[in-house]
């Protein structure tokens, strides 16, 4: 506007020239204050007018001021935080029978924490109760399921009473759950979203004949809160829809099937559809949360010179110690002797007398049966490796005999001792393993295990003293650490 006035002005020059002096004088400035006037009118209207504002009004509303209009939307509220899963959030619904639960009453007693977890034994019929006490979730029994159709020629139509019970973990009475390390995987996932987790069978055939699909009950199945919901309003009619089915487990899953939600895995659920000595597995367990071990009465005591009930019992020495180390493998040698070393943590440590690579060590041993008796590994659904059969490939192994926390290093001391009577290598090369009584196991508490990025432990032989103990400390793996034989 400025440079348009000061033009039209120039053009009139000639005019303003025959003028009087004194007028020419009056006249600029005029035009000059005019120009200043207008100049600063317009810098104060910009300034008052700002190019986007948002204020919260008290009827929230956000009231938004654009150069153009002015927009009134409603606001978003904040979204609630969502708190994560504790043990009293858990509700556990354990199927059993009245035929058996004088005997896996026992199991259920060595996990079941008195006045922290919370759940249901569900039974066929009602069974007479100690008047002591005993540290077991109440009992209650099943509503008639006689009206549902059955026609599997190979099951029980307990089955169709077992499927209709929902909560949030369901077990066998057989199964060993570790509510600590459940806590710490629940805890990852949106409880107010459906959920369905759990694991698969050991047995190829198996999956096959049921699903991969499906998480298999006895290993335990998660099932979050709004979906068991959504599975109660549908699962009578989806049951009728499902006749031929087998089990419980199977009939959950095709329910849940309907309503959309596919198997979320969690490889620390073991079902164990094996027999005999489940060592080979116990001691290669994946880098995860051990979180549940199932067919107690198929499998030999998982410790050696001990009934069943007395090795779970065992188990729990190291469980209370730390219970997210609980079987978890870490692997290390010793260049000078030759020594591969496994250690699965609070259960077992295997010495073998030559160099193996971690990825066979993580391979699982078949020292067990599969679910239909043989050794095969197309048998199993994961890779598996042989026993050895010479001497001297075969492993001298230690199992965990006592435990204790220190104060004063703010490590737990777990010992390991070898059981004797196995067969004795004698290579005159190296050290033999057959020399040492005990291996002593030194490690940090690590509560946050499981909150970051999976990753094994690293461990390190420290010392083999002539009395006959070695000592190694397992941990995290330092910067640059690889777990391979340098």
């Amino acid at each position: 506007m400025a440079s348009q006035v000061s033009m039209a002005f120039a053009d009139k020059g000639r005019a303003m020239s025959k003028t009087p002096a004194s007028l020419r004088i009056i006249v600029v400035l005029i035009v000059n204050m005019t120009i200043f006037f207008t100049l600063m009118n317009l810098l104060t209207m910009i300034s008052q007018r700002p190019s986007t504002t948002i204020t919260f009004s008290s009827n929230n509303y956000v009231e938004v001021a654009n150069l153009t209009k002015d927009i009134m939307v409603p606001s978003q509220d904040p979204e609630p935080l969502v708190e994560k899963t504790q043990l009293h959030h858990i509700v556990f619904c354990i199927a059993s029978t009245a035929k058996l639960w004088k005997h896996r009453k026992e199991y259920i007693k060595l996990w079941w924490k008195h006045n922290q977890t919370k759940g249901f034994v569900w039974l066929d019929e009602p069974v007479s109760v100690s008047t002591t006490k005993e540290p077991l979730p109440d009992i209650k029994i099943s509503g008639p399921a006689l009206r549902f159709s059955y026609l599997n020629n190979q099951g029980n139509r307990s089955a169709v009473r077992l499927s209709r019970i929902i909560r949030n973990i369901l077990g066998d009475d057989d199964t060993f759950f570790v509510p600590e390390n459940l806590v710490r995987v629940l805890s990852k996932y949106d409880h107010s979203q459906f959920y369905y987790l759990g694991s698969n069978s050991e047995s190829h055939k198996q999956n096959i004949f049921f699903s991969y699909n499906m998480a298999y009950g006895g290993g335990g199945v998660a099932i979050t809160y709004p979906l068991a919901k959504a599975l109660e309003r549908t699962q009578d009619k989806c049951i009728e829809r499902y006749p031929q089915l087998y089990g419980s487990d199977d009939r959950i899953q095709a329910c849940l099937a309907e309503l959309g939600v596919p198997l979320t895995k969690e490889d620390g659920f073991h079902q164990l559809d094996i027999y005999g000595d489940a060592s080979g597995l116990l001691s290669s367990h994946p880098v995860s949360p051990f979180l549940s071990i199932h067919h107690l009465d198929l499998i030999d005591p998982i410790f050696p010179n001990m009934t069943r009930v007395e090795a779970i019992k065992h188990l729990l020495l190291a469980k209370d110690l730390d219970s997210a180390a609980l079987m978890q493998q870490s692997i290390c040698y010793v260049q000078s002797q030759n020594w591969s070393i496994s250690i699965s943590w609070g259960y077992s440590v295997k010495i073998y007398q030559k160099i193996i690579p971690v990825r066979e060590l993580e391979t699982p041993e078949r020292t067990f049966f599969d679910w239909y008796r043989g050794y095969k590994p197309l048998g199993l659904p994961f890779n598996s490796r042989s026993v050895p059969r010479k001497v001297c490939d075969k492993p001298v192994v230690f199992f965990m005999s006592k435990g204790e926390y220190n104060d004063s290093t703010k490590q737990t001391v777990t010992v390991y001792s070898r059981i004797p009577g196995s067969e004795i290598c004698k290579r005159k090369k190296t050290l033999n393993p057959f020399l040492f009584h005990t291996i002593s196991v030194f490690k940090e508490l690590d509560p946050n295990l499981w909150d970051k990025q999976r990753r094994r432990n690293c461990c390190r032989v420290l010392e083999m003293k002539n009395s006959g103990s070695v000592y190694v400390e397992v941990g995290k793996c330092r910067d640059g650490e690889v777990i391979a034989f340098q």
